[in-house]
């Protein structure tokens, strides 16, 4: 990884950190997306110390807003040279139905339409600096996730699972999708499933969910172990001709049903790109 750069979502806390910390003591250059400078700072910290010299830096959005999605990508786009490997990990799980000031479910914006938002906003540089890589973070619950393409946005009946089940499906269909847009350019896209890691993932809810998500974690794996398929499709040779797929374990294994629909990816992306305004790139 020595002279490549990664910009990464997620990088602050739990298996996004670690896998930015594993990268740039490989030689990597860490670009952080962050919504916290304070928890940035103390993650650019920790960088410098198993890094070395390497300059890393971080930019600031809230990847829920997608004005802001679409200004840090801007401001990565025009400000660094290279991009070599795009990591979207950032997401949240909410347990009661919150809207943002878009008009969008949060968990929806925030898990899947910054993925998709961020990936345009850099497919030109990642192009340029191509074999580049694409690897986003799914989850096993996209098994149990129900698609209802005429309500993304959770208007007919919520739940925190529900909600969060649907936007990781909504990550596996995106990159079967943006793999088949994105072969002949010499830009890879694959995601995972990192288990369940006890993280302060949905911590912040407040209640019994929180509650129980914490009673959860006892039995959860370390950030360390969850990272470890993060790592292995941002820097493996093993995967450099790789696309579309998804991994658990650091290995390729059928996602749902569903998830392998791919007039429902299709149909998905060209959702996606009216709610975000956007003029996707279609090979």
């Amino acid at each position: 990884m020595k002279g490549k750069t990664v910009v990464i979502t997620g990088a602050t806390s739990g298996i996004g950190e670690i896998a930015a910390q594993e990268l740039a003591e490989m030689g990597a250059r860490i670009v952080l997306v962050a919504r916290s400078a304070a928890h940035a700072e103390v993650t650019l910290a920790r960088l410098r110390e198993r890094g070395g010299a390497v300059r890393h830096a971080a930019y600031y959005a809230d990847l829920a807003r997608l004005a802001g999605v679409k200004r840090v990508a801007a401001e990565i786009a025009a400000c660094e040279p290279r991009i070599d490997v795009l990591i979207n990990n950032a997401g949240a799980f909410f347990s009661q139905r919150q809207v943002t000031e878009d008009g969008l479910e949060c968990t929806f914006a925030l898990n899947h339409m910054a993925y998709f938002m961020l990936t345009e906003g850099l497919r030109a540089r990642l192009a340029a600096t191509a074999p580049a890589r694409i690897v986003n973070t799914a989850s096993g619950t996209h098994h149990r996730a129900v698609l209802d393409l005429d309500d993304l946005q959770s208007r007919k009946s919520y739940s925190g699972r529900k909600a969060y089940s649907l936007s990781k499906l909504c990550n596996v269909l995106f990159t079967r999708e943006l793999a088949k847009r994105m072969q002949r350019i010499g830009v890879t896209a694959n995601c995972l499933h990192p288990g369940f890691v006890a993280t302060r993932f949905g911590d912040q809810n407040g209640g019994l969910t929180s509650l129980c998500i914490r009673l959860a974690k006892l039995f959860a794996i370390p950030p360390e172990q969850g990272a470890k398929t993060i790592v292995h499709l941002a820097s493996s040779p093993e995967v450099a001709g790789i696309s579309g797929r998804y991994f658990v374990d650091c290995k390729v294994t059928a996602p749902s049903p569903l998830a392998l629909d791919d007039r429902a990816a299709s149909v998905l992306w060209e959702r996606t790109a009216a709610l975000a305004g956007m003029q996707p790139y279609r090979d």
